[in-house]
């Protein structure tokens, strides 16, 4: 079992648009966290692609990335993860070489083939572009290819992108993306912090039948965790209830902005809306310094991780803040700088 310190701690961001608040000051506390975080000495940064839901504002992730890069100078950004379903090869190419031709050497690719919405949502984002998630393998091979030197060999060449290393992570919340990362040789990342369900499967699968590769000789596991930590367990617990109770109207099919935190949820939830959302969220640490370090130590010894990414949907900014202060003296140590 590795130490805490010996593992990469990095930040994912949805950028919440909370109740009496706007998508505008959301991109405003992504940077100032963002810088926190560098600061802090948090690995990476990324935020992720949803669309058509009004608590979320990192629709146009690309845009966020460029945002949070231009405003930081070391920490590596990206997405956790681009949709690629939802957008032809060829743009993702160039939008991610754009990136990494402004900010070279920080910039992460991670991809999912989710919708990030629902499914109405799928069909406005792709419109005529007919893929879907049963052609994720080929279009993850195009984009691959849009990077080499010399494009794909049909006459079409990303540029920017075209060259150029932007380091490629796939997402996944079942064995699908294990699977291929595994073939393909890529890291490879959870998202344990809303579907847990399928972790410890799906991690066994990608390590027993990775393929070394030009990008990778070993495998590479990210997991995802909600951390909200705070001076007391009692006030961190009051401080989940925010993100609580946003899963809660997801379970409902009723999204909604991030609301504020309230004393107790027991007059909020139903039995079985709560032993879902308590499910959905299970990989979670929540509490004070010492809380927090023994279930982030749990969390990682179960899983063998090589990296953690920490998401914390928070209604205080200045909560939101603190929670990452008391995550990064937990980690106690510099992080390492590798991909």
């Amino acid at each position: 079992m590795k130490p805490l310190s010996e593992i990469s701690l990095s930040v994912l961001d949805l950028s919440p648009i909370r109740e009496g608040g706007t998508a505008a000051e959301s991109f405003r506390n992504t940077l100032d966290l963002a810088r926190h975080a560098e600061r802090l000495g948090f690995h990476r940064y990324w935020v992720a692609e949803h669309h058509s839901l009004p608590g979320i504002a990192s629709a146009a992730t690309a845009v966020v990335i460029a945002h949070v890069a231009g405003g930081t100078s070391r920490i590596r950004v990206g997405s956790g993860g681009i949709m690629l379903p939802n957008h032809a090869p060829l743009v993702i190419a160039e939008q991610f070489g754009t990136l990494e031709s402004l900010f070279p050497g920080r910039i992460d690719l991670g991809l999912g083939r989710a919708p990030g919405g629902d499914s109405r949502t799928a069909r406005a984002l792709r419109r005529h572009l007919g893929s879907n998630g049963d052609t994720f393998p080929q279009d993850l091979q195009e984009l691959m290819e849009y990077f080499r030197p010399g494009g794909p060999g049909n006459g079409v060449h990303a540029v920017p992108g075209e060259g150029l290393h932007v380091p490629m992570w796939l997402l996944g919340s079942s064995d699908f993306s294990a699977r291929l990362a595994a073939e393909l040789g890529l890291p490879f990342a959870f998202a344990s912090h809303f579907a847990p369900d399928f972790l410890h499967e799906a991690l066994a699968l990608y390590r027993r039948h990775f393929e070394p590769s030009a990008h990778l000789a070993r495998p590479r596991v990210m997991v995802a965790a909600n951390v909200f930590a705070a001076d007391t367990d009692v006030e961190a617990r009051r401080l989940f209830t925010s993100a609580q109770q946003q899963f809660l109207n997801l379970v409902r099919g009723t999204p909604g902005l991030l609301p504020p935190p309230v004393e107790s949820m027991d007059r909020l939830w139903l039995p079985h809306e709560r032993a879902h959302v308590e499910r959905m969220t299970r990989c979670s640490a929540v509490g004070s310094s010492e809380t927090v370090r023994c279930r982030l130590e749990q969390f990682t010894a179960e899983t063998d991780a090589d990296e953690v990414i920490v998401a914390g949907q928070m209604y205080d900014h200045t909560a939101r803040l603190r929670s990452f202060e008391i995550a990064a003296a937990i980690h106690g140590q510099p992080l390492p700088r590798s991909v």
